[in-house]
């Protein structure tokens, strides 16, 4: 292949002091090409790699004989100088002698660097004469390995706590200070933060807004009657010259309430019973903007050994109160909305899909079809199983108590948000992020099915289309009207939000409540999976030993951080929202609209970029780069 005369201006390495021999670094470049007919090209590719150092010279991916062919993976040289730490990729591709345009579909890019690690770049996308395409790389990973999880972390933690006998110790840790001091790997920079703050009111409710369990707090717009908080036990909590009824009516006063937890069976261990308590947590919204919790009762029935514990209690109660409503909070996150509300509703979903679409059916196409392959069934059986034991919780009750009480509405997140009454409260990231996303996706959803479905007409005649709701209704749902989750499509409207909800659901909610899992849960006092001691019943008693004794022992302590860390990682070539790598539309139109999708998802990932540049502690979790189109994991 004979390289083009370049007329555009090439870019320069740093110059080097005269005299001074230039160091070159050897970067190889590992290119896949997509197996999809016609997936190849003949035209010129070039690379330019860029690091914290600079960038390298504009090159050409040239070697002997035929490249790009489809499903090809090729390997090419750079020589340049060192990069740093490898930033991102543009791939350009130009014009070879006086052949006309064919596209090529890269999958995706793996870099070798000098000093031996593997840098994927996924790509997914059809690349066109004229266009710089800017690859931002996912995590590190083995040349040989890129098709797997990356469990290196995860492999890092499992040796340590079997050199240091961990697995398995039924010993309660000697105290907070050598719990982190025993556990010395390395951890994400939200996880360090917590680890400070966990104890901090503020940071306490900035969790139930932001942290990997969004989906609990709702407005009070009065006090439960079983929640018996009066003016003066709060006043002191609240700003000068205000009052409990005037902050409820300002819409300042939030509540968790786990109710659904009370009455479960638990495992029995020792002869006992391990404790899940039915909690009820208030919280109180500033002037400022700071969420902090001001009344805690650990239990449904108020009574003189069911207190409500406030902030100015004595320093360990409160904190041993908080851990409690924590444990409450960390098994339906765990058990209702990350595997029951997006694990388990992709099932039903996919299996669904499956069953009544072919695969050139629009929505068989338009919807993440794969989003539940047998692999990540069968994680999510290892899952459930690991979880339920760790949780010391039936199962079954749970669920079907949580089954009973699901609404579409709450499936729908502009609905969700209002219904909770938290369209106004300040820092709420996960719902402006999710906002965003959801307006993304229906409009690409609107756009795509406007093709196929141009009148009302067309989707009550599709006859593919109903059975797929109705089985969704009766198999998922089990035939409960009262969900309000539709029986049958009459509009094209109808079938638009349902399918808006179906792809939110397996990817951006998925990505809230399972991609935080190691920032929140490592540091295992914040969200304990099972507590050993029943809550306290009188105040004034609790001391550290307390604490240590109702926190679960070392064995069960490292055993969920490992698995909160493996459950959090993604496949290494896992697809982002947005990317359909499989070759499924070819209409020009249709490509467009996938084409314009992708540019709002950007546009969406650069304003968090921006927003989290001044944030103590950086929402990520809804970034379109770091969610996958479907539930992987």
């Amino acid at each position: 292949m004979t390289t083009p005369p370049d007329h555009g201006k090439r870019r320069k390495t740093r110059a080097e002091p005269p005299g001074q021999v230039p160091i070159i670094a050897v970067y190889k470049v590992h290119v896949t090409t997509g197996d999809m007919c016609l997936a190849g090209t003949n035209d010129h590719v070039f690379v330019t790699l860029v690091g914290t150092n600079g960038e390298s010279e504009r090159t050409e991916l040239d070697n002997y004989g035929l490249d790009f062919c489809s499903d090809q993976t090729s390997t090419y040289t750079v020589n340049t100088h060192p990069m740093g730490h490898l930033l991102l990729i543009k791939l350009e591709k130009a014009q070879y002698l006086f052949l006309p345009e064919n596209q090529w579909f890269c999958s995706k890019i793996v870099v070798e660097t000098p000093e031996g690690e593997a840098l994927l770049f996924p790509c997914h996308r059809w690349l066109t004469r004229g266009e710089v395409l800017e690859l931002r790389g996912a995590k590190g990973l083995s040349p040989s390995h890129t098709s797997v999880l990356d469990f290196s972390l995860g492999i890092f933690i499992i040796a340590e706590v079997k050199l240091k006998g961990l697995f398995g110790s039924e010993e309660s840790w000697e105290s907070l200070e050598s719990m982190k001091n025993t556990l010395t790997f390395k951890t994400s920079s939200t996880a360090e933060y917590l680890a400070e703050h966990w104890k901090d009111d503020a940071f306490y409710g900035y969790q139930f807004l932001n942290g990997v369990h969004p989906s609990m707090i709702r407005n009070c717009p009065h006090l439960p009657s079983n929640f018996p908080v009066t003016e003066e036990m709060v006043q002191p909590f609240l700003e000068t010259g205000t009052s409990l009824k005037q902050e409820i009516q300002k819409g300042n006063i939030f509540l968790c309430d786990y109710k659904s937890l009370e009455g479960l069976p638990t495992r029995v261990v020792e002869g006992k019973s391990l404790p899940l308590t039915a909690a009820l947590c208030l919280l109180y919204l500033d002037t400022a903007g700071t969420l902090k919790p001001i009344a805690i009762q650990l239990g449904q029935e108020p009574s003189e050994k069911c207190p409500i514990f406030v902030p100015s209690d004595p320093e360990l109660d409160w904190l041993l109160v908080k851990i409690f409503v924590k444990n409450a909070d960390s098994v339906i996150h765990q058990i209702i909305s990350h595997l029951m509300k997006t694990h388990l509703l992709a099932e039903v979903f996919a299996v669904a899909t499956m069953r009544h679409f072919p695969d050139v059916h629009p929505l068989y196409k338009v919807g993440p079809a794969d989003v539940y392959s047998i692999q990540s069934q069968n994680q999510t059986l290892c899952f459930r199983r690991g979880a339920l034991h760790i949780f010391a919780l039936g199962e079954n009750k749970l669920v079907m108590r949580h089954l009973a009480e699901t609404t579409y509405s709450s499936l729908c997140l502009p609905d969700n948000i209002a219904e909770r009454g938290l369209q106004n409260i300040p820092n709420f990231y996960y719902r402006d992020d999710g906002l965003k996303l959801w307006t993304a996706i229906n409009s690409f959803v609107r756009a795509m099915l406007g093709l196929y479905y141009p009148t009302d007409d067309e989707v009550s005649g599709d006859v593919e289309l109903q059975r797929w709701i109705q089985d969704i209704f009766t198999k998922g749902f089990l035939g409960n009207s009262s969900s309000g989750m539709p029986e049958s499509f009459i509009t094209v409207e109808a079938v638009v939000k349902f399918v808006t909800m179906v792809i939110f659901t397996t990817s951006a909610q998925h990505a809230a409540v399972n991609s935080g899992q190691f920032d929140y849960y490592s540091w295992f006092p914040n969200s304990p999976l099972q507590l050993r001691k029943a809550p306290p019943t009188t105040k004034g008693l609790v001391t550290m030993d307390t604490i240590l004794e109702t926190l679960p022992n070392i064995g069960d302590t490292v055993a969920f951080i490992i698995s909160s860390l493996v459950l959090y990682k993604k496949y290494m070539d896992s697809v982002v929202l947005g990317s359909y790598p499989e070759e499924r539309f070819c209409e020009p139109a249709a490509k467009r609209i996938i084409e314009n999708f992708q540019k709002e998802l950007s546009s969406i990932e650069e304003r968090i970029i921006t927003r989290n540049a001044s944030l103590d502690v950086p929402y990520c979790y809804l970034q379109p780069s770091e969610i996958e189109n479907s539930v992987s994991i």
